[in-house]
């Protein structure tokens, strides 16, 4: 793992150096947008609404527009003098009890990686939170935006959990909450027993995401099968006749990408007489192996049910 952020932990008199690291990850096939005749990758580029030039990365600004379609025009510069005390602490607020944590609250959770020279403090601190069966809830900054978070222990690790503010958790307002819905006693009581027979450990390993393991098997199938086309690019390599694997096709991918934009770049040179982006920020990055699916025979699995509410 890389670490994506680097301060520390201000606990009372206590600082405590640690490093940032995503605790999670989204595992998905990842598809492009392609030509369907010729598999050629589709590529977006920046232009300029008005003069409809295409503007380079390094001109673009963040803007706020108002009502009347003035735009207040805002640079990183502007943004670097504007205070933000978080911007390399953990500071802790105050502790409450686990229970009082909202779920719908959670936004990230990332993972705390003490420095060397923090390893006691943060021990110390690792299992006085764990003992105390509470949550510490501090402010950061990540990515020049301030968040909520909370500090928990998780496996011998903290855990850092950002938090939305609560002005952007919205309000339900549904027609029905306003309605007077007789449940019978009798009911509620079934309802009941229903959820004790169907009570037992929740064990993640069990379940598993049937349809993206269903799309990885299509993509196989499909290499398997030779249903692959090659958009201009290097020469195939050698043993072309056997069937290519995933990774294989994704190292490929790369191969030809950064010759496509070699060649762009070079035409754009010689008709433009200055080289151009030559492609969305982003477009390069190319998407990893897909991860091994686990071998566990999933159990199957209950639709989740609605309690009764009187």
């Amino acid at each position: 793992m890389r670490s994506i952020w680097a301060g520390a932990i201000s606990f009372g008199m206590v600082v405590i150096p640690v490093k940032l690291y995503a605790a999670t990850e989204q595992r998905d096939v990842a598809f492009r947008q392609v030509h369907r005749s010729d598999g050629g990758r589709i590529q977006f580029r920046r232009t300029c609404s008005i003069d409809g030039q295409e503007v380079p990365y390094s001109d673009v600004a963040k803007g706020y527009e108002l009502p009347t379609g003035d735009v207040v025009v805002l640079t990183d510069d502007d943004l670097a003098d504007l205070p933000l005390s978080t911007a390399h602490r953990i500071d802790v607020l105050h502790f409450a009890p686990a229970g009082q944590l909202d779920p719908i609250l959670m936004n990230k959770t990332y993972y705390l990686e003490p420095e060397p020279s923090g390893v006691r403090a943060y021990v110390l601190f690792r299992d006085a939170l764990e003992r105390s069966g509470r949550i510490a809830f501090a402010k950061v900054a990540i990515r020049q935006r301030e968040a909520l978070a909370g500090l928990r222990v998780r496996e011998g690790v903290l855990t850092l959990d950002t938090l939305l503010w609560p002005d952007e958790v919205r309000t339900p307002d549904f027609p029905f909450l306003e309605d007077d819905i007789d449940v019978k006693t009798q009911e509620l009581k079934m309802a009941a027993s229903l959820i004790d027979a169907m009570t037992e450990d929740f064990e993640p390993l069990l379940y598993h995401d049937a349809y993206r393991e269903a799309l990885e098997a299509l993509v196989q199938a499909k290499i398997e099968g030779n249903e692959v086309v090659r958009p201009g690019g290097p020469p195939a390599p050698s043993g072309q006749g056997a069937p290519l694997d995933l990774s294989e096709m994704l190292r490929a991918s790369v191969e030809a990408a950064r010759a496509s934009r070699s060649r762009d770049s070079e035409g754009a040179s010689a008709e433009g007489g200055g080289s151009r982006e030559a492609a969305a920020e982003g477009a390069g990055e190319d998407a990893g192996e897909p991860v091994p699916r686990p071998r566990t025979k999933p159990k199957p699995s209950s639709s989740p049910r609605r309690r009764a509410s009187a």
